[in-house]
């Protein structure tokens, strides 16, 4: 699916879906990696306080299809713009680093960043569909996590496209700033605390834990299966605009399409993430950002299992 702008993954209604996906996508091409060398930044470091002030003018700034973060090793605010952000707007972010413009690094990534909203199986409210990311419990209750921007929309989700087999309700949501929700599971029994390939077989998932860069990483999601990629940066902050910014998203060049939201990120066993959005489709490649899985199990008290 091809993106324009930086949005969450995010959910489409039954009737218009294939039209608002189509809208979504045709704007660029895949969730693709970042492109280097679109604008070089010059040898310039700056202390953690400088590139977190340099931040906060980033996010002052508000230009909409725009995702960062710190890079300490080498002293760079790292900036990846998608195809809807113009020179002027480049521009503009350079001009709000101020004397510390010099030390940017502004990367393009092709499409635009949309949030999906469509472990890796279909879910559906009324008028949308998402995938699941982890099947969670809390002693003997059971719960599903999935994206917050999915979650946001209705109160009751199914397992199937009638909507006619009930996975549970919603106990709790947060998007934007962050990007989670959690669906308590009607029939406990159904609970899978795999992940689905789409090849007949699962991954156990039997613990969680923190993404870091050059990790090699795989997501499910029902749209388009499984994928793999590797981390490209933590603690992003991505701007989907209409004031929609979420914060400390882990940054992949995995690619992810329109009903991928809310599917899992995960290395071997351990679980990662929750898939939020990016830009791209799965032809071309693609820029996608997932919320880190231990902040939801924390926020919600829940355990993978």
């Amino acid at each position: 699916m091809n993106f324009t702008r930086f949005t969450p993954l995010g959910g489409t209604s039954r009737g218009t879906r294939l039209t608002a996906v189509a809208a979504a996508l045709v704007a660029a091409s895949a969730f693709a990696a970042p492109t280097a060398g679109a604008q070089p930044a010059a040898d310039v470091r700056m202390s953690g306080a400088q590139l977190a002030q340099a931040s906060e003018a980033v996010l002052a700034a508000d230009i909409a299809g725009t995702a960062w973060y710190t890079d300490a090793k080498s002293g760079k605010l790292v900036v990846t713009a998608d195809s809807t952000v113009s020179a002027a707007e480049l521009a503009t972010i350079k001009q709000a680093a101020g004397d510390r413009a010099g030390a940017v690094q502004i990367k393009r990534t092709p499409g635009k960043f949309n949030k999906l909203i469509a472990g890796g199986e279909a879910i559906y409210s009324s008028s949308s569909r998402c995938s699941l990311g982890f099947n969670v419990r809390s002693g003997s209750t059971y719960y599903a996590l999935t994206a917050g921007h999915c979650t946001n929309s209705a109160t009751t989700w199914y397992t199937n496209s009638g909507r006619t087999t009930v996975l549970g309700s919603r106990t709790g949501t947060s998007f934007p700033t962050n990007d989670y929700g959690i669906i308590r599971h009607a029939n406990p029994s159904a609970a899978d605390g795999r992940v689905y390939l789409y090849n007949g077989s699962y991954q156990d998932i039997t613990s969680a834990g923190n993404a870091s860069v050059g990790q090699s990483v795989r997501r499910s999601g029902s749209t388009t299966g499984v994928r793999s990629g590797t981390v490209t940066g933590l603690n992003a902050t991505v701007n989907y605009g209409s004031g929609q910014v979420v914060y400390g998203m882990i940054q992949t060049n995995v690619c992810a399409e329109p009903g991928d939201s809310g599917g899992p990120l995960f290395a071997g066993s351990t679980a990662l993430g929750l898939t939020s959005g990016g830009s791209g489709n799965c032809s071309s490649g693609g820029t996608t950002f997932f919320q880190p899985v231990t902040e939801a199990l924390s926020a919600y008290g829940v355990n993978v299992f």
